[in-house]
């Protein structure tokens, strides 16, 4: 048999980038890899940055938890960012109580009333506390307290 010669212009080392003679391609499969990761990393870091406003919300215990949920789940599946802003304004700011403190000062008009004319002052309830960590009812009942006998 006759051997064959290298050609003279043919370089004697191939680099490990290029694909082997039985198919094997160590780039191919390194840039295949990368990309799943990648892929799989820039999911992550896009659900993470939709997350946000809830975390916010949950972390301060807001009182419109549900409304930044919606918010954050229709950005996410719209793609409209005015959603997602919105959901962080309402994460970052509450809404001031007004009711309460006029409820107060009606209810202190209406004793003030009655003590003047003379009548039974009336007995406001006490509203009940609300849940700690948003455990809706799983807490202990408070009973209320049994009129003590007198001997």
């Amino acid at each position: 048999m006759e051997q064959t010669s290298i050609h003279p212009l043919a370089p004697h080392h191939i680099p490990g980038y290029v694909a082997g003679a039985d198919g094997s391609d160590v780039l191919f499969t390194a840039m295949v890899i990368f990309g799943i990761i990648l892929v799989a990393a820039l999911g992550v870091f896009y659900l993470t940055l939709h997350a946000i406003p809830e975390r916010m919300a949950h972390k301060s215990n807001h009182p419109q938890l549900q409304i930044v949920g919606i918010l954050a789940l229709l950005a996410l599946f719209t793609h409209n960012n005015l959603f997602w802003a919105a959901a962080i304004l309402v994460a970052g700011f509450r809404v001031p109580d007004l009711l309460t403190p006029i409820e107060s000062i009606a209810d202190s008009l209406a004793a003030l009333k009655a003590k003047a004319l003379g009548e039974p002052q009336p007995v406001a309830e006490a509203p009940e506390p609300s849940p700690a960590h948003g455990h809706h009812g799983h807490g202990h009942p408070h009973a209320p307290d049994a009129p003590k006998e007198e001997s």
